[in-house]
């Protein structure tokens, strides 16, 4: 647990000195954007260009992968979302719940955690989930979320093309997703940028964690908008803490175990770093795109901030759990790198 706890806490704390350089005002408020321009369009697909490109082709099209976690991600979705609308919550907020609750942090935290605990193996499914969330898990939320207008009849037609553009522009202007398509295609080729150009992206890569860390907690410490209407007490907020820390992970051990069963070529390997992603805190950004939306961005941040103090304990569990449950599926001492 020891050897465990050396490697979580440390980013687990940098999580936490963002949150109070940020809630305390040590840091600007409109700095906070601007950590994560440089997270987002330069240092982290750098991370993963160079992770992706140094990956073997095969591990990064692996359909079964594909098939455990995306079909777990959707079952989450399915489930948060038919419980919200059971609720009678509206299909905007019921969407975007279902996305807090599905997608995990595994771009700022979940990618550089798995592998420092498990070594350079575990990029492979780890971007592979990432890349799954930001294109399908991310998408198809935004498209229930125009549910209402679909599910009245008003302006149905234009209503599902509005958010299928919408789908497609955000993940065309996003980065992560190009960074990984090149990286794969480094990787398909055999060939990596000249010397001197890598090393500036092996630059940008190593500060892509700490300041993606310290970046998310200060956005964890931003205030609502003041005109937002006060928060019900019925909305379930650790009902989707829950399933993002406990069901979602279970879904994924369950599903890779399943699909071992009935012999596709998916590594219990690879299953535990697809259980370790499951078991990550809640995207930060997902409030953020909720706001864009009109949904209730104070309500899921919230979930945001729950899912991540909570899962410094529940995400160390899971680590400890599968090392001791299974030694030989992980293949390698999580010790600190």
């Amino acid at each position: 647990m020891q050897s465990i706890l050396g490697v979580t806490a440390p980013f687990f704390a940098l999580v936490l000195l963002g949150w109070v350089v940020a809630y305390r005002d040590m840091l600007p408020r409109d700095a906070v954007p601007g950590l994560n321009y440089f997270v987002l369009l330069f240092a982290l697909p750098c991370m993963l260009f160079r992770l992706s490109s140094t990956t073997p082709i095969a591990q990064l099209l692996d359909g079964s992968v594909v098939l455990v976690y995306l079909g777990s991600a959707l079952a989450i979705v399915l489930l948060a979302t038919a419980r919200a609308r059971q609720s009678h919550m509206d299909w905007n907020d019921a969407a975007f719940g279902a996305l807090v609750a599905a997608f995990p942090n595994s771009g700022f935290m979940g990618v550089p955690l798995v592998v420092a605990l498990l070594g350079p193996a575990a990029a492979a499914p780890a971007i592979v989930a990432l890349a799954l969330d930001m294109v399908v898990t991310s998408s198809l939320c935004i498209a229930l979320a125009q549910g209402r207008a679909v599910h009245s009849g008003v302006g149905a037609e234009h209503a599902a093309r509005d958010a299928l553009l919408r789908s497609l522009r955000r993940m065309a202007t996003n980065p992560l997703p190009w960074a990984i398509a090149l990286g794969t295609l480094s990787s398909a080729v055999g060939l990596l940028p000249p010397a001197p150009l890598m090393r500036v992206v092996d630059m940008l890569a190593a500060a892509a964690s700490p300041v993606a860390l310290f970046a998310s907690g200060a956005m964890l410490a931003r205030k609502p908008p003041t005109a937002q209407t006060p928060l019900p007490a019925h909305l379930g907020l650790a009902e989707l803490v829950a399933c993002k820390l406990l069901l979602h992970p279970l879904l994924v051990g369950v599903a890779g175990y399943m699909a071992m069963r009935a012999g596709l070529p998916i590594k219990p390997f690879a299953v535990a770093v697809l259980v370790l992603i499951a078991a990550l805190p809640s995207a930060s950004n997902v409030p953020m795109l909720a706001e864009r939306f009109g949904a209730n961005g104070q309500r899921l941040a919230r979930v945001v901030l729950l899912s991540t103090v909570s899962a410094f304990i529940s995400f160390t569990a899971i680590v400890a759990g599968l090392h001791v449950a299974a030694p030989a599926a992980l293949q390698v001492a999580t010790t600190p790198r």
